[in-house]
């Protein structure tokens, strides 16, 4: 079984509380609570010495988590005052496809904006718009460049990221097709 020391502790929370504030806030639309679900997980692993079999097991713990708590909090919340979510809202928030689209969603998003940041600023303002769906023309306007400049800064991007991101082609793949 695997404890966790107060370093990894501490290093995990740095590095997963915000992904898992946005996945919470998936379910609630509400970031405060959102975040007030995220540090009560937290809390529960620290205070109840919580041991794993491995170190994978703690993401997976903690996904799985902040899903049921947030599941836990609509529910206490519908039944206080009955027109947040209906009936079929809630039970597609609880089926595992949403589940695992929305945790693929948060950790692919965490994975391009890693290799984004290796970036040339430039290059990543040009592919953070471009993946905002801005034309060339709109990338160009916004950031005050000529198009062709656009189209050069785009190309570098791309070449750079490839390799970057070749191990992770699927679910970069699964993500763009899920959002249509």
């Amino acid at each position: 079984m695997y404890k966790l020391t107060l370093k990894e502790y501490k290093s995990l929370f740095n590095k997963l509380y915000t992904s898992l504030c946005l996945f919470a806030n998936n379910y609630l639309e509400n970031l405060e609570v959102s975040k007030d679900i995220v540090q009560d997980v937290f809390i529960k692993i620290w205070e109840d010495k919580i041991e794993f079999k491995n170190e994978n097991t703690i993401k997976s713990y903690l996904y799985t988590s902040v899903k049921n708590k947030s599941l836990d909090y609509l529910k206490s919340k519908r039944v206080k005052t009955t027109d947040h979510f209906s009936i079929d809202e809630m039970e597609q928030l609880e089926t595992e496809p949403f589940f695992l689209r929305e945790v693929v969603i948060l950790e692919t998003s965490k994975i391009i904006e890693e290799a984004i940041n290796t970036l040339p600023n430039r290059c990543a303002q040009v592919i953070r718009l471009s993946i905002k769906n801005y034309s060339n023309a709109e990338i160009a306007e916004e950031l005050n460049l000529s198009v062709n400049t656009v189209k050069a800064q785009k190309k570098i991007a791309y070449k750079r990221l490839k390799p970057l991101l070749k191990d992770y082609f699927i679910l970069i793949a699964f993500i763009f097709d899920a959002a249509n």
